[in-house]
């Protein structure tokens, strides 16, 4: 059995230390649940993928994802990381489908350049209901915005691909820049509200703006203050807009790019492809580009 080897790969970026670091473990069949959850909390990432062999005949691999308290079912720029760490390894590129907790997805990575791309084909969007005014309330407290701040184009609404966040849209840019949430509140939110993660954005893009839309991502509950990267969310908004008519689409794939960038100055872009059939959204990939960090040749000690 090949020993494990741990990476940092910044995923969402085209360029080393920017876009969001994942760590990644390849070869990782001989760690327990204990020791995956140590060596997350000692890397310290907002998600660190763990790479292990196929358990059935539906998948050819299987990754789980920690954050440094808890396991989450799946993560957008890990699972980008995970499988540009195992192109740098081997060079294999085609189609993988990989098994998580939200299930089996296929993975396309692609030479590009001398790189590698890699495509995350995310699973059906689910739309729950827009939050109750009351609620709505509560969420505009905790962001510290005002309701002359929402789009009133955009209702206060969880989608998910797969794993999901809540998404709310702003007006203005400027706006979502100056955002300085009370992480306590939302964390007390998240059981209430059904999610996690508070996705916000805006579509005040200027002319020259290579993305459709701008946003910040918070999910304190699950100890991650705020995302500089977010595949996740990234996703659901592409289903999103489409579905409130916010993003023009015929029958068949529409791409958009979204561009996020944290309070700490760290961001990238992902691209979004959304297949649109008689108006609403089907299905949804997420196209991400990585940068190796680092290579870890040894596990950290095992402090147990």
């Amino acid at each position: 059995m090949d020993e494990p080897r741990i990476y940092r790969i910044d995923a969402f970026t085209t360029e080393p230390g920017r876009g969001n670091p994942a760590g990644v473990v390849t070869h990782a069949d001989g760690l327990d649940d204990a020791r995956m959850q140590a060596i997350a909390h000692e890397l310290g990432f907002s998600e660190t993928a763990f790479v292990l062999r196929a358990s059935g005949d539906d998948h050819d691999l299987r990754l789980r994802f920690f954050t440094p308290t808890t396991e989450v079912p799946v993560c957008g720029h890990a699972t980008v990381g995970a499988h540009y760490a195992l192109a740098l390894e081997s060079g294999r590129t085609g189609r993988t489908r990989q098994l998580t907790g939200a299930g089996v997805q296929w993975i396309e990575v692609t030479p590009q350049l001398g790189d590698f791309v890699v495509r995350v084909e995310q699973g059906a969007p689910v739309f729950h209901a827009p939050l109750a005014p009351e609620l709505v309330r509560e969420v505009m407290s905790a962001l510290g915005i005002a309701p002359g701040d929402l789009d009133f184009r955009c209702p206060l609404q969880f989608v998910g691909t797969g794993h999901g966040k809540l998404l709310v849209g702003l007006d203005r840019r400027a706006r979502l820049v100056e955002l300085q949430p009370d992480l306590a509140h939302l964390s007390r939110l998240s059981p209430v509200v059904g999610s996690n993660g508070y996705y916000v954005f805006t579509l005040d893009t200027e002319a020259d703006d290579d993305a459709l839309c701008h946003g910040r991502m918070f999910a304190p509950a699950i100890g991650i203050d705020e995302d500089p990267v977010t595949g996740n969310a990234s996703g659901p908004l592409g289903a999103y807009l489409v579905r409130h008519g916010l993003l023009r689409a015929g029958n068949g794939p529409v791409r958009f790019r979204v561009r996020q960038q944290a309070a700490t100055g760290r961001g990238g872009f992902v691209d979004v492809e959304v297949r649109v059939r008689g108006g609403d959204p089907v299905d949804v990939a997420i196209i991400g580009h990585a940068v190796l960090g680092s290579h870890v040749t040894q596990l950290l000690p095992d402090r147990a």
